[in-house]
């Protein structure tokens, strides 16, 4: 009720008060016109800067794939330096690289520091001899990609062959010590141009570049355009492989405010005339109440029309019928998108302007939503101007309702992509160069991310290790489920350390193929750091080392054996000169004698002598004569053997023997033991080890000797054992196996028999061991390969 009395009150006020009444509507008039043209203003404002980070990060995009590029040729430019640091073939490879990259001038390799290859060379000799690391000019940003150990690209400088450039520059490590610089150079313009820079400086932004000088700690600009940078009128980014600062600048960051103008008087018009009316009305007290509600519903229709006015939008927007697909509104932007004017299109279904091949998935999804299935949708596709030309937008479909909440039409939101997809097609374009380029590599080119997760490898694992790119990449521990086994600790080991240290990788490996084929591989690892020092990716590149592995261990190998024989030659000519020596010296001695002897007897004694010596050096000649074919004796006969029988045989021809000293013999071979061995020298060495067992039997106790055989891997150990008198090892350790070496007084002691034994056994292929100790007996292991 006395809400109701203080309307009327209020009523009555405002009816004897005609210009009041008509001031306070045009107050709330405009009032409500300056809101929606506030908030027109804003969302202009979001577009148009959404627009500039489009432009400024296809840039962006251009600008990095540019240096991404040149961080291959730089790579594959340092993959021709071999391990002396002589950079192989490099004016062929310099020319190359040039042709397959169109964006670089010149290739240089700076060992130490010093440019000193550089292609071409014709137009670049000032810089041949430069020492960058003694420059102020050029040294601080060579030390940052050193320190760094990654690629790192300085400048823009102005060059010493002329112009203004940007060098890039990737520190070089050869046996894991710093050779130089792997380095490419651009030109400014080039870069820029590339970048689409250049051919938009002209329309409504500027473009500026900057750096921060590492002397002054100033922020440098580079580009010719200044312009002074004010928060709303320009956006930025970061050019991480350079550590440049990317400006795009709005030119005319006003131009949003002359477009207000004519809503804004059309508002102020609209708000005068409404005061006008309500100052007339208001003096009309009997027609009041009625003009009121109709005006009051005029005015709403009024506002709701002028908030859906879109003719000023950034975007095209059209209203089109759902029967027919028909044109029935459409603003300014989504005529001047297709080339039509607004009659024009009116006549029109989106139908006849939509290309082709992209129609029936905009009808599948359009019927979607005309049968309430799905609320809206969006999608890229292609309209054909009215010139015939193709144009790329993102499209945006929603459903229109009337006031019975009837779907009657819907409503299109059109933005031109043509630029964006042009940038994405020559991207791709350029991608896929760069890895073809990549796959011509005699390595695997691989990239990871910071989780070691494999995101590219290059085709060359197919024909290094049998795998393809898609079965590498499908499987996150691809890599390390492929690692040899007896590699795989250390390989993991030295990762995390390198890793840990923020250091990059140079190491030796095995994986196994997919043939099963054991292939060895160097990798080279290069770290990718964020600001902050934080790991980013890995990339890194996989050589096939196989063949100079093979080549290394066949080296070892023959260097071993020549190194054994030159060791048994040293022995064998030492035992020559000094036994034949001996002999020669006797005889000599003895013939002088006899030339100087005066009686018959004397003479006669004397040449009994002589042929004494003469029998003693025969029989040195013939020791020696088996030395020299066991030596020299290659290619020898392996048989599989029963060891057994052998054993029983050499056994029956010491039977004798073993039967006068009763010699206890222990047999512990099985009777179906098979060798495979030269049967002659099998039976010369059992029979050289029985034998010396009876020989050297003690009398202290009763005689005995044993024979066993043991495994040991993948060889075999026979073992005999006695427990006859035994050797002092400590005092005769290092003599035990040389020629014409005895250790006792026996008569029969010789010293070739050991001698022998252990040439026969070198010569199979296997080793010969002794353990014995005085007056305990003597244990031979003679391991058989």
């Amino acid at each position: 009720m006395r809400t109701q009395i203080s309307w009327k009150k209020l009523s009555r006020w405002l009816s004897v008060k005609p210009k009041t009444t008509a001031y306070i509507v045009f107050v709330v008039l405009q009032i409500i016109t300056l809101y929606i043209l506030v908030q027109r203003y804003e969302f202009a404002k979001e577009t148009k800067r959404n627009i500039m980070n489009t432009d400024l990060n296809a840039i962006q995009e251009n600008i990095e794939q540019t240096l991404k590029n040149c961080y291959t040729t730089t790579l594959s430019l340092a993959l021709t330096i071999d391990d002396n640091g002589v950079p192989r073939d490099f004016e062929t490879i310099g020319a190359q690289l040039l042709a397959s990259n169109n964006d670089i001038v010149a290739v240089q390799l700076v060992p130490d520091g010093i440019i000193k290859y550089t292609y071409p060379l014709k137009g670049n000799e000032k810089a041949i001899g430069l020492d960058i690391l003694k420059s102020e000019l050029l040294r601080d940003e060579a030390l940052a990609s050193i320190l760094k150990r990654k690629m790192y690209f300085a400048g823009p400088i102005e060059l010493i062959q002329g112009g203004q450039g940007i060098v890039g520059r990737l520190p070089v490590y050869n046996n894991n010590r710093f050779w130089g610089f792997s380095a490419v150079i651009l030109k400014l313009d080039t870069l820029l141009e590339n970048s689409i820079i250049n051919s938009r400086n002209g329309s409504a932004y500027y473009f500026q570049l900057s750096k921060i000088d590492p002397l002054t700690n100033e922020e440098v600009f580079f580009l010719k355009q200044r312009k002074e940078l004010i928060d709303n009128d320009f956006v930025s980014t970061i050019i991480t492989d350079g550590d440049w600062k990317l400006y795009l600048i709005d030119k005319h960051p006003n131009s949003l405010f002359p477009p207000l103008v004519i809503p804004w008087l059309l508002g102020l018009l609209l708000s005068l005339w409404f005061a006008y009316l309500t100052y007339i009305l208001v003096k009309k007290p009997a027609e009041l109440e009625i003009f009121i509600k109709q005006q009051a519903t005029k005015l709403f229709k009024s506002e709701l029309q002028f908030k859906t006015i879109f003719e000023q939008a950034e975007i095209g927007i059209a209203v089109v019928e759902i029967e027919t697909g028909r044109f029935l509104e459409i603003n300014n932007h989504f005529c001047a998108i297709l080339g039509y004017t607004e009659n024009e299109l009116k006549g029109m279904t989106f139908k006849e302007v939509t290309f082709q091949d992209d129609l029936q998935n905009d009808l599948k999804q359009l019927k979607k939503v005309n049968s309430g299935i799905i609320d809206s949708y969006s999608l890229e596709k292609r309209y054909l101007t009215k010139k015939g030309e193709i144009v790329w937008v993102a499209l945006t479909v929603s459903p229109l309702w009337n006031e019975e909440k009837k779907h009657i039409s819907n409503i299109a939101f059109a933005q031109n992509i043509t630029a964006r997809k042009s940038n994405e097609a020559l991207i791709a374009s350029s991608q896929k160069r760069i890895e073809s380029l990549i796959n011509t590599i005699d390595g695997i080119v691989w990239e990871t991310d910071a989780e070691v997760n494999f995101t590219f490898i290059s085709k060359k694992v197919e024909s290094i290790l049998g795998y393809t790119s898609d079965e590498w990449i499908s499987s996150k521990d691809f890599w390390l489920k492929h690692i040899h086994p007896d590699d795989s600790e250390f390989v993991l080991k030295y990762c995390s350390t390198q890793t840990a240290a923020k250091l990059d990788h140079d190491f030796e490996y095995r994986m196994i193929a997919k043939n099963g084929d054991v292939i060895w591989l160097r990798d080279i690892v290069n770290l990718g750091m964020d600001f902050n020092g934080k790991l980013i990716n890995m990339r890194g590149i996989m050589i096939d080392i196989t063949k100079p592995k093979e080549i290394e261990y066949e080296l070892n190998k023959s260097l071993s054996l020549v190194t054994e024989q030159n060791k048994r030659l040293l022995n064998f000519s030492y035992i020559v000169s000094h036994n034949l020596r001996s002999h020669t010296s006797n005889i000599t001695s003895l013939i002088n004698l006899i030339e100087t002897s005066d009686s018959k007897e004397e003479v006669d004694h004397m040449i009994q002598l002589l042929k004494t010596v003469s029998t003693s050096l025969n029989e040195t000649m013939l020791n020696l004569n088996e030395v020299v074919n066991i030596q020299t004796n290659v290619g020898l006969i392996q048989e599989k053997l029963n060891l057994n029988e052998i054993i029983k045989n050499t056994l029956q021809v010491l039977s004798q023997q073993i039967k006068e000293k009763e010699i206890i013999v222990q047999n512990n071979i099985d009777a179906n033991t098979i060798i495979n061995y030269n049967p002659a020298y099998l039976e010369s060495i059992l029979y050289n080890l029985f034998s010396n067992a009876i020989r050297y039997s003690s009398p202290e106790r009763k005689p005995m000797f044993s024979i066993s055989l043991l495994q040991d891997g993948e060889n075999k150990i026979l073992q005999i054992t006695d427990n006859g008198i035994g050797i002092d090892l400590e005092q005769n350790g290092n003599k035990i196996f040389g020629m014409y070496k005895t250790f006792t007084n026996h008569k029969d002691s010789k010293g070739i028999g050991l001698f022998i034994t252990k040439n026969q056994i070198e010569a199979m292929g296997g080793t010969v061991m002794i353990e014995s100790e005085l007056n305990q007996g003597t244990t031979f292991k003679i391991i058989i390969i």
